[in-house]
This record gives C-alpha cells, structure tokens and sequence, in this order.
C-alpha cells in the first residue's frame, strides 16, 4: 500500500473511533453525574476511561519486553471491560437518560447496585495509578540496537571466486618437522695399546675386525623413513616449461564450455596444472576475451 493510502486508513480509523468516543461520553457521563460526580466531573469522566484505553494501546505497540507489553495489554482489557459494563448498565437504566434516577443507584438490587458505584468511583483511580506506570515504563524504554548489515552477500562470493586455493586463508599447510633419530655410527673394535713393556706381555695375534655395514642395519628397519629436505633436482619428473601462449591455449580449449561463475582461478589451476600466479592471469585473460565477444555480439 502506498503513502497515500495508509494516510485515508489512518484518517478513517480516527473518525470512527472519534464517533464511538462520542456515543460511549454520553453513557459514562450520565452515570458519573449518578454516582455524585458534578458537571466538570461528569464532563472529563469518560476521558479518564476511554482515554487511558487509547494510552495502553498506545503502550503496547511501543513496549516490546514480552512483561510490559503485557501488563499495557491487560489495563487496556480491563478498561475496555468497564467501559462495556456501564455503557450496558446505562442502557438498561432509563432513569439515567433523564438524571431522574436516585444518587448512586444504579441496580434494584443492592449487592449489584453497590458493585457499580464501586465500578464507577475506582476507574478514575486506577487510571491515576496504571496511566502513571504506563508512561513510566514508555519512558524508560530503550529500543533493541539494530544490529549492522551483513556484507553483500553477491560481494563475497565474487571475492571466494576470484582467488585461487594459494589466496585463500589457512590454505598452506604447518611446515612438518622431521623427527629423524640419528643412527649410532660405527666404532672400529681393536685393543689398546698397553704402557707395559713389550717382553712382558706374550704375543698374541689379532684378527682384523670386520666394520658394521650401516645399510645392513638401516635395511633391517621395517618402519618408512620420511623425506627430509628438499628433493634433489635429479630426483624430479621432468616437467616441460610451456610458455604464456601454450598455457593460454590450453586453457582456452579446457574452459571452452564453461560458464563465467564457473571460470575460477583454482579450477585453471587444476585443470591446466599451473601455478595460482599463472591461474589468476589465465583468468582474467579469458574473462577479458569472453567479455570482448559478448559486447561484439
């Protein structure tokens, strides 16, 4: 609904429920006139009904705590009740529309007449009491904060889409210390020499020692070594260096069918084999030659 028509609905709502003040102000000032209020009293009664009904209104869509909202809503149902109660009792009372009914009757029988005038006398006191808390707790009411907008969400996903795995956070793994136990080297056995003369000591003849093969006892190991350090270059696959126009080639027959969200910097990378440097710059070269080719078209 537009400007204009929420401004003739509210212009509505306000002529009706000025109309239905105007027929209840005429039943609630002739029973204040019955229970001894004067003039002026019985003039400004039904503003302190019906008008502290429009405050709890008022109250309740301001309020938002859930114990608020509902004591505004339980003050605005029980004026409205009240308010029912005597604009019945005022219709089944003819005397009131003359102001010939005897001061403060306003039932044939007693215990129900003296629960009206009770009724009467105790609404303007209560709307001294519920009003005063009413605009109290309007008063001291603080809003939620409104929490601030998220990031575009269309933003962030061209930003995810546009970096490549070597881009993104937490991408590169730990580096891995290697936990390498060193192997005990080999002690060559033979027999010191002796600080004694050498007639006193008999001869004896010694036998060369075998030395202890560190292969042999590495092969008898069943637990894999881990690589440590770099690969030597010899050790490598040889890979060929394609230069920047056999990449682009290649990459223009692998991407050939595929849509433009789907044109990433990673997938370049897997599908070409290349590095995210060269991924990002395919990229951006293929989008550049999509773009040319639909803006010819």
């Amino acid at each position: 609904m537009n400007r204009a028509g929420k401004t003739l609905l509210v212009l509505a709502l306000v002529v009706v429920v000025g109309m239905a003040f105007r027929v209840s102000w005429n039943a609630l000032r002739d029973v204040a006139t019955a229970v001894g209020a004067d003039a002026t009293g019985a003039t400004l009664y039904p503003f302190v009904v019906d008008g502290l009904m429009a405050l709890a209104l008022v109250a309740t869509l301001v309020l938002t705590d859930r114990a608020d909202k509902r004591f505004a809503l339980r003050v605005l149902a029980a004026y409205t009740a009240a308010s029912l109660v005597l604009n019945f009792v005022h219709g089944l009372v003819p005397e009131l529309h003359g102001e010939s009914v005897d001061w403060t009757r306003l039932a044939d029988w007693d215990p129900v007449n003296w629960l009206l005038v009770l009724l009467a006398t105790s609404l303007p006191v209560g709307s001294i009491y519920f009003g005063s808390d009413l605009v109290a707790k309007v008063l001291h009411h603080r809003p939620a904060p409104i929490s601030a907008p998220t990031a575009n969400a269309e933003e962030s996903t061209e930003t995810v889409r546009n970096q490549s795995r070597a881009d993104l956070v937490g991408s590169t793994p730990e580096a891995i210390t290697p936990n390498v136990k060193p192997l005990p080297r080999a002690v060559a056995v033979g027999f010191l020499k002796s600080t004694l003369p050498a007639k006193s000591l008999p001869a004896i003849q010694s036998s060369p020692v075998q030395p202890i093969e560190l292969g042999a006892v590495a092969a008898e190991s069943t637990r894999p070594r881990r690589t440590t350090g770099r690969v030597p270059e010899a050790a490598r696959t040889p890979r060929p260096k394609r230069t920047p126009d056999e990449l682009l080639d290649e990459a223009r027959k692998a991407t050939a069918d595929w849509p433009d969200d789907k044109l990433t910097a990673e997938g370049i990378r897997r599908t070409v084999r290349t590095s995210p440097v060269n991924a990002r710059m395919l990229r951006d070269t293929l989008l550049a030659e999509r773009a040319t080719v639909g803006a010819v078209a």
